[in-house]
């Protein structure tokens, strides 16, 4: 059976093949489709790692004309206290401008064990800045003043640990040398904070203490505030940061928000290639259901010579729908192949998981949509009564 259905269709090899490129070409939106569905849903699952609810952050331009590093950590200091001090704030801390959800980046590249990695995400932040988000280490400890005595000494995230050191420690070795004179001891590990929005994947991250230099031209505080804070108290905090600040311009935002509008970066271009793909498969959709009724009408007299012999309508019927299928499955392979590349040429640099799950989404898709679109001609064929057929024959 399965042989007559192969020579039928490659009788008809070049009605076929305008059905067989349009599946071809579904399959390869469908594919592109599901690996960017499921990778933004691989990552949507990963933990946050810190805690963004109830964090503001503060901006403002540096008001003070002086080159004096100590004046600036000294005034920068004051204000931090004053923000603290304001009832309902839990805790404080400078950063650099690329703080969570922002669409600001600094990177860098750092040496190891050998090995270059590129990019790195490097954030500037003072000591309090783990305990603002929650974060948690995984090994070694957070910045103290201690540190301010020394500044050869850096933090890194759990993601750039493994990839430098894998299941080893990390805690006293060198980055981007490999003694104190010309590297920095690594001196704690903290826990992968996805600070590029849920639909994101955590990069490779090194935490910089602030020096006293740092404040000329540092201009964000992220602000822990207590549950339920509302327009008053932020109306409290931002005149007490613009009377901190004089003739600086103050802006509070909030990361509940910044995450928001982040994700939109991400889904926004989703929806479309989804709205895009879904115009495909409806034309697909039609053409083929359109191609199969043309069929149809145009081999009543192959039916109905089929009945007369004995086929039963249900035989009719999924003879139809099984050259569809077969059809399909030719389409399948040649687009597989296709697929099957990305994972093997590492396009995009995704895990080849993503890859293999958006394949055999891909797969399930299109013959679930080919076996719709070919029951319901296959029921009219089975409907079809011999004597009629070969009468009008």
């Amino acid at each position: 059976m399965v042989k007559h259905l192969f020579k039928l269709i490659w009788n008809k090899k070049k009605q076929n093949f305008l059905l067989f490129s349009e599946i071809f070409v579904s399959f390869l939106v469908i594919f592109g489709v599901f690996t960017f569905g499921v990778y933004a849903y691989k990552n949507y699952m990963a933990p946050m790692n810190f805690e963004y609810e109830d964090v503001w952050v503060i901006s403002y331009t540096n008001p003070l004309k002086t080159e004096n590093t100590d004046s600036l950590e000294l005034f920068y200091s004051t204000v931090k206290q004053n923000i603290k001090a304001v009832p309902g704030v839990i805790e404080a801390s400078y950063q650099s401008a690329n703080f969570p959800f922002s669409m600001s980046m600094m990177t860098g590249n750092i040496k190891a064990n050998g090995r270059d990695i590129n990019p790195v995400n490097i954030y500037d932040i003072d000591d309090d800045y783990a305990k603002v988000l929650n974060a948690k280490m995984v090994e070694g400890r957070w910045y103290n003043k201690s540190d301010a005595v020394n500044n050869k000494v850096i933090v890194i995230n759990k993601k750039l640990k493994e990839t430098i050191f894998g299941s080893g420690s990390a805690v006293g070795k060198y980055v981007d040398g490999e003694n104190a004179k010309d590297g920095k001891r690594i001196i704690g590990v903290v826990e992968d904070l996805k600070t590029e929005g849920d639909y994101q994947t955590v990069g490779y991250g090194a935490y910089r203490r602030l020096d006293t230099a740092g404040f000329k031209w540092i201009g964000t505080m992220l602000v822990k505030v207590k549950p339920g804070a509302d327009a008053a108290f932020e109306g409290r905090l931002y005149k007490t940061m613009a009377n901190s600040l004089k003739n600086s311009n103050v802006e509070i935002e909030h990361l509940n928000n910044k995450l928001t509008s982040k994700n939109k970066f991400t889904l926004v271009p989703l929806i479309i290639l989804s709205i895009v793909a879904a115009f495909l498969i409806i034309n697909v959709a039609l053409g083929l259901f359109g191609v199969l009724w043309y069929n149809i009408n145009k081999r009543r007299g192959e039916i109905g010579l089929r009945r007369a012999i004995g086929a039963t309508g249900d035989s009719v019927s999924w003879q139809l729908v099984g050259e569809s299928l077969i059809l399909a499955t030719f389409s399948l392979l040649i687009g597989s192949f296709f697929a099957v590349q990305f994972p093997l040429l590492n396009v995009f640099d995704l895990p080849a998981i993503v890859y293999v799950i958006s394949i055999l989404l891909a797969v399930i898709f299109i013959y679930l949509l080919v076996l719709i679109c070919a029951l319901y001609p296959g029921k009219q064929a089975a409907n079809i009564y011999p004597a009629v057929a070969l009468h009008e024959e």
